[in-house]
């Protein structure tokens, strides 16, 4: 085996398990929220999430790029992808709040399908209509996953999810643009300190002194968080954005098993069957995507 060949499948490797770390993490940073959201405002929730990671992020920031490019960005840019965060996080605490990580999670999904069809209008990119189709297909799979017997039809939750998924969708579409001219680690850096301090801002009238049994599970936010958004940095820059993002996917897996362990609750057959069919699609948009946004987990 040529040595060229034989240090890209190494790269390749290296890169789905950073990736696939990164999601393990970020559902351990979703189960610590998941955690906090019966116990405080979701805009709090989304505040600690921030200032939980804004130290570690700030320090890789620092050392890993040089400080002219951290502060020579387009401002405006930044801003909205802070308040989308901001929007995306606080509605995902809230689903959190109401839903098993899993059932979230399988909603939060149509992320993908999102991006695609937003991208058509907001970017002037051309998806065809096969692309089209597995939106379509996705589509149908969140209808399935939220049950349309009428129990868990439409239930504050699912909207919520919907809504963090939008949110996470319009942030990607901004990164796309500023990952032309601006460094990864301002746009990880700007976004973690906006929501820390934005969504703080937000949730000051409302705000919950903390309880210290509930530390732990704040530093779990905090550190997991961050690692994790340095993973998928090293996964992107090592492989190929459509070989490593359906790897995204194993969050199910984690979701689950989360699920079960902390709070005894498996998803019923709505949820796999609905998961299976929005998987299924995205996976088929990731490969045929020329450009991924770099993955921005919540």
């Amino acid at each position: 085996m040529p040595v060229s060949a034989h240090h890209h499948r190494s790269n390749y490797g290296r890169a789905i398990l950073a990736m696939v770390a990164a999601v393990g993490l970020f559902s351990f940073m979703d189960a610590g929220m998941k955690w906090l959201a019966p116990h405080y405002p979701p805009m709090q929730v989304a505040a600690l999430r921030g200032l939980a990671s804004a130290p570690l992020v700030f320090l890789w920031a620092i050392v890993t790029a040089a400080p002219v490019s951290l502060i020579r960005i387009r401002w405006s840019m930044h801003l909205l992808r802070g308040v989308l965060s901001i929007f995306m996080l606080a509605t995902f605490a809230y689903a959190l709040k109401r839903l098993p990580m899993a059932d979230a999670y399988t909603l939060f999904f149509v992320a993908p399908l999102l991006i695609t069809a937003l991208s058509a209008p907001l970017l002037g990119e051309t998806v065809g209509a096969m692309r089209w189709i597995a939106i379509v297909v996705g589509l149908i799979g969140v209808i399935v996953a939220m049950r349309p017997t009428g129990e868990g039809w439409m239930s504050l939750g699912s909207l919520a999810a919907i809504g963090s998924a939008l949110g996470y969708s319009l942030s990607a579409i901004t990164v796309r643009t500023l990952g032309k001219t601006d460094s990864t680690q301002s746009m990880v850096l700007w976004m973690t300190v906006m929501v820390g301090l934005g969504a703080g801002a937000l949730a000051w009238p409302d705000w919950k002194p903390i309880a210290s049994e509930h530390w732990p599970a704040i530093a779990v936010v905090g550190v997991a968080g961050a690692i994790a958004q340095y993973a998928v940095t090293i996964a992107f820059k090592l492989g190929e954005a459509s070989a490593i993002a359906p790897f995204e996917y194993t969050a199910l897996a984690w979701g689950v098993l989360l699920d079960w362990l902390l709070w005894q609750t498996l998803p019923d057959r709505y949820v796999f069957v609905g998961a299976g069919i929005i998987v299924a699609s995205g996976i088929y948009l990731i490969r045929h995507e020329r450009v991924h946004a770099e993955a921005e987990h919540p």
